[in-house]
């Protein structure tokens, strides 16, 4: 079985460096075929998406190998909205480079959340890896590695070949896709967008529904999937105190779920962004 496999297809990997001699330009297609060869001569895997993320815009696709009815999922979909509450998306906004398992950078109570529930749990992974990779122009440049339930998650032999690689792939990286502002547009949101004590308070979202920046805060983390707990240690707040805002932030709201809490924020962005 291919996902069992623990030796390097050294010819593969010959081969796909082989198409980068001589090219100082490559398209994302070129490339990330590329990149795809590098990583199949490695690992295991079954999907790659590759994002490039700018402050709080829409990520930009470089490129994929999903056919059209995953990409309306992974790619369609998660810029609409759902991407503000990816850990992924907020590992590349901090600008942390380096190798990470989504369960690394998952809050912690990630999987039992509504966004894993509602969008994440649509995907039917079993693992995902990410290559961050800070470019130019405050943006970040993700590859993504995924395995369905069926291939399991990454083995360890076969994480710790990513890990050694990553040093090259990020040199790549800045070399065929380290000036990727151009593809960005400023927005409004951009600039009315702001942290308050480590959170993104999108005070614009909020704005109609009468809720204050601390509770705007809150609502964020507790969509990302962060307990109450977690949340009180990232705003320096009691748990007790965090759990009376989010009851303040549903009697507000007038709502009595978190399911409904997402829906009201995903079309705040989609009536903010219109």
């Amino acid at each position: 079985m291919e996902g069992l496999r623990m030796e390097i297809e050294v010819e593969r990997l010959f081969a796909a460096f082989g198409r980068l001699v001589g090219r100082a330009d490559l398209s994302d297609l070129e490339f990330g075929d590329i990149f795809r060869e590098m990583m199949r001569s490695l690992v295991h895997f079954d999907h790659i998406v590759v994002f490039a993320y700018k402050g709080d815009q829409p990520p930009r696709s470089l490129y994929t190998t999903f056919g059209p009815e995953d990409r309306a999922v992974f790619v369609t979909l998660y810029q609409r909205g759902p991407y503000l509450l990816d850990p992924f998306y907020h590992n590349a906004r901090a600008r942390n480079g380096g190798l990470f398992r989504m369960r690394q950078l998952a809050p912690d109570r990630f999987f039992s959340s509504e966004y894993y529930r509602t969008f994440y749990i649509k995907t039917a992974l079993a693992e995902e890896v990410g290559f961050f990779v800070p470019v130019e122009d405050e943006v970040t440049v993700v590859l993504s590695l995924m395995r369905r339930e069926q291939s399991g998650a990454f083995p360890s032999a076969e994480y710790g070949r990513l890990l050694k690689v990553e040093p090259l792939v990020s040199i790549l990286v800045r070399q065929y896709w380290g000036k990727l502002a151009h593809r960005f547009t400023t927005s409004a949101s951009r600039t009315r967008r702001r942290r308050t004590n480590g959170a993104s308070a999108t005070n614009t979202i909020w704005k109609n529904l009468k809720l204050s920046a601390r509770e705007a805060a809150i609502v964020e983390l507790v969509l990302q999937g962060h307990s109450s707990e977690s949340i009180g240690l990232k705003l320096g707040i009691t748990t007790g105190t965090v759990k009376v805002h989010r009851r303040n932030i549903y009697l507000k709201l007038g709502i009595s779920s978190q399911t409904q809490l997402l829906s009201i924020y995903l079309k705040s962005i989609t009536d903010e962004r219109s």
